[in-house]
């Protein structure tokens, strides 16, 4: 018996519908601007001074990179009880990721030591931020970054302390 799965060959004689691939086209960008809107008022919303220092072109956090950096980092959320955690507010986290910005960008090597195409920036707070993954109290933030800007994560610690997983 045969239980190989049978890919189906797309038809490419389908016809383009230009009309219909236009309306899905303007849909997913009006969809896109409004949740990028959303996603700026989000930040707006955080008590921080200098909040649209989160928000540059060279320099952005994302709901999404935010979210991901609460989940894994934040010591309310216990979902990665191995990773390193923020024992500070949510507001203080970002501004700790938005003073980050003043150290100067080096490369992140990957475990093998090639470089990984992101860049790290580590700066020390000068008070405890939380703890990393060996459970010592720091007062170092790594935040790392593709090379456009965009923030991927931020932790505690720096990046030789972490597992490689962010």
């Amino acid at each position: 018996m045969d239980n190989a799965v049978v890919t189906p060959v797309q038809n490419i004689n389908t016809p383009f519908n230009e009309a219909q691939w236009l309306q899905v086209l303007f849909l997913l960008a009006d969809t896109q601007t409004w949740l990028q809107q959303q996603q700026e008022g989000l930040i707006w919303q955080l008590p921080v001074k200098n909040r649209k220092r989160l928000l540059r072109k060279s320099w952005y956090l994302t709901a999404t990179a935010l979210a991901h950096i609460l989940e894994r980092h934040y010591y309310k959320v216990p979902r990665h009880p191995l990773a390193g955690k923020f024992t500070i507010s949510i507001p203080a986290i970002a501004a700790a990721i938005r003073d980050a910005y003043q150290q100067p960008p080096q490369p992140l090597p990957e475990p093998s030591g090639e470089d990984s195409g992101l860049l790290q920036r580590v700066w020390d707070a000068g008070t405890p931020l939380g703890y990393d993954t060996t459970g010592r109290t720091v007062s170092v933030l790594t935040v790392i970054s593709d090379a456009s800007g965009e923030i991927i994560t931020a932790f505690p610690g720096t990046a030789q302390a972490q597992d490689g997983s962010g």
